[in-house]
């Protein structure tokens, strides 16, 4: 079954800020490919490193691995926050994830809070394969 993430109207998802380059693979509707530096996850989205930005409305397939497997989703990508000398900062909500991915997604979450609530450190992302 599917999932679709639904925003709270009143609060935001929490958000881990992730503090070393995860990479991300992303699948543009017409088949191109890019890669990207994955910043910060949620729930209910998250925001991207790419070398250039994609235009906002884009829907995407996003790919990227947890600690507890990988996580493969449908993205609406948002407006371009900011340029760097190393490309965009591009966030993104999720708009379709398959079971599955939504629970190694919310493992991997509760997860890095439990952890950073215990006061250790931890990389709750690492490596992508293709798409």
């Amino acid at each position: 079954m599917t999932h679709f993430p639904q925003p709270h109207p009143s609060r935001r998802a929490a958000r881990v800020q992730l503090g070393e380059n995860v990479p991300a693979a992303i699948r543009l509707e017409d088949g191109r490919q890019a890669k990207a530096k994955l910043q910060t996850i949620s729930t209910t989205g998250g925001l991207l490193q790419l070398p250039r930005s994609l235009s906002r409305g884009d829907f995407v397939e996003v790919a990227f691995q947890t600690q507890s497997g990988p996580v493969r989703a449908m993205a609406e990508i948002l407006s371009p926050m900011r340029k760097t000398n190393d490309g965009v900062f591009q966030p993104f909500r999720f708009v379709a994830l398959e079971d599955e991915d939504h629970r190694r997604l919310r493992t991997s979450l509760d997860h890095v809070a439990t952890r950073n609530s215990l006061g250790l450190k931890s990389a709750m992302l690492s490596t992508v394969g293709t798409i």
